[in-house]
């Protein structure tokens, strides 16, 4: 085993760059992180990216987190950092963003000197300079043209796992070539921002894994392999400049010398596969077969374990990053925790006290009442507005304050059960359900969803949850994931906790109830 010996995660996110470093019983031992905005100002984001003009496109400077990354690892050096007991390094990428290596930039990555920032050698390596990341929304075209070119939008969500996504990586690709062909052609390689990273390190082309890789409109998931139908949809020559995929624990070699020379690596220090942010969330969540996780925050979003996805033109299925024999699906709402302040400023005196006696005072089921609540254009469905329903599904004006806050609460419950049985999830007899993010603190909003999903509710504090993922995934990978499975290398993590079991009536009361939900919501989202 490692011994003393640490695992070092890293992750390049929207907003920063982050570090957590675990040692061999996967205890947090260090942290650092670097701003874009605040500690970088030379290169003016706001939030991490730049807005363009046309309002829909959504940029990053590229050459900027490569100065993160030397700003970040001079930062841990000087507070005392050893890295020669780095073992293995791994890491997580925003997913979806892309980055252009230009003609001969590969054999810079090489060749880099350790005295010299990376900043230096390679702020002149990217065909373009700004990328393309996963709040732009400019390729609406793009998605209708690849969608169009496999046989429609199921289609594509059946090779790929997802229908045609503005953000996806293909799509944006696409955009590219069309409009810069000069840029994409002189692309000696396209990296995603998971893959970008761990080429820093590797001093060479790091492969795109398979999880971050289903985020592109590209991979061919059940094949786990480029799809050529869509590849020769987006642009000419798109194969070799993505490389081959790999399974996500791929162990990808020793680190670039230059670490060792500059920073005290040890040249045995392994790179494993980076992935996206959302993989590496379900890697620090500790999600096994048949888990779902649930993050309750601004916007909600659910993850789940499968084993047979169906995919559907809502949410997105995801190879697993940790089984290589799995998958993950991913929904996300925006009418979150917003939404459930306003209920219960308007409903319950803006008293999370009185919204839980609200929910304590009402029936499971509210009498047959539903409610669907969307201040903002919902994702899924796609539909705003506010939807009441009686138990005879005719639509009402109002409901009374409790019958309110269990509506909206019993309501965002049901479309999280109703959206993961369509991508091929069902609840068993040993389904957790692992509740993060501000609303996993409210008992009585717990036990609501403990309910609605038949299920026992488990918390834990998931701050950081990719990054500290990507630490645990780094152990995973350079142990060999053949010999031990990702379960096993964290049985050591901290616990989670017991908050609720179901009631022993909760599934004769919402299994019609799902059913009866999904028939309102199509209703809803077809008006």
């Amino acid at each position: 085993m490692s011994g003393n010996g640490l695992f070092l995660g890293l992750d390049f996110s929207t907003q920063q760059i982050k570090a957590i470093a675990v040692d061999d019983s996967l205890k947090v031992v260090s942290e650092a992180a670097v701003q874009f905005d605040t500690d970088l100002p030379e290169f003016r984001t706001q939030g991490g990216a730049h807005q363009h003009d046309d309002g829909l496109t959504v940029t990053a400077p590229t050459a900027m987190w490569v100065k993160a990354l030397d700003l970040l690892l001079s930062k841990m050096k000087t507070s005392g950092f050893n890295f020669n007991r780095v073992k293995a390094l791994s890491g997580t990428g925003q997913q979806h963003g892309s980055v252009y290596w230009k003609t001969g930039a590969g054999s810079t990555l090489q060749q880099l000197q350790p005295d010299k920032t990376l900043y230096e050698q390679l702020k002149d390596s990217f065909a373009v300079s700004d990328s393309p990341i996963w709040m732009d929304s400019s390729t609406t075209a793009q998605c209708r043209q690849l969608e169009q070119a496999v046989g429609g939008a199921q289609k594509l969500a059946d090779i790929t796992g997802s229908r045609g996504y503005e953000r996806f990586t293909g799509n944006q690709i696409a955009k590219i070539s069309q409009n810069n062909k000069a840029a994409y052609d002189n692309s000696e390689r396209i990296s995603l921002v998971s893959s970008f990273a761990a080429s820093l390190f590797l001093g060479n082309y790091a492969p795109i894994d398979h999880s971050d890789g289903s985020g592109m409109n590209l991979l061919d998931i059940s094949g786990r392999k480029w799809s050529q139908q869509c590849l020769q949809a987006c642009a000419s020559g798109l194969e070799g400049k993505l490389g081959e995929a790999v399974p996500s624990f791929e162990n990808l070699g020793s680190i670039s010398a230059y670490y060792a020379d500059r920073y005290g690596f040890s040249p045995d220090c392994k790179v494993i596969a980076f992935t996206g942010d959302n993989p590496g969330s379900l890697a620090g969540m500790r999600l096994q077969g048949g888990d779902i996780a649930v993050s309750l925050g601004t916007s909600d979003t659910l993850f789940l374990w499968l084993q047979q996805p169906s995919p559907a033109l809502t949410g997105h299925i995801f190879c697993n990053p940790v089984d290589g024999d799995a998958y993950m699906a991913l929904l996300c709402y925006k009418n979150g925790s917003l939404m459930r302040e306003q209920i219960r400023d308007g409903c319950a005196g803006a008293s999370w006290e009185k919204f839980s006696q609200a929910l304590q005072s009402t029936p499971m089921g509210n009498n047959g009442n539903i409610g669907m609540y969307f201040d903002v254009q919902e994702i899924t469905p796609s539909a705003v507005g506010v939807h009441r329903f009686n138990s005879a599904d005719q639509k009402v004006e109002s409901f009374p304050p409790a019958v309110e806050v269990r509506a909206l609460v019993e309501g965002q419950f049901l479309a999280k059960r109703a959206h993961a049985e369509m991508l091929g999830y069902s609840v068993g007899c040993s389904t957790r359900v692992l509740a993060t993010g501000g609303a996993s603190s409210n008992t009585s909003i717990l036990q609501v969803l403990s309910d609605v999903f038949k299920a026992p509710v488990y918390i834990l504090d998931t701050a950081n949850s990719a990054c500290l993922g990507c630490a645990y995934r780094a152990k995973h990978g350079w142990l060999g994931s053949s010999k031990l499975s990702f379960q096993e290398i964290v049985q050591g993590a901290p616990e989670y906790k017991l908050a609720v079991t179901p009631n022993s009536s909760a599934k004769q009361v919402y299994d019609p109830l799902v059913g009866r939900y999904k028939r309102l919501e199509d209703l809803v989202a077809g008006q």
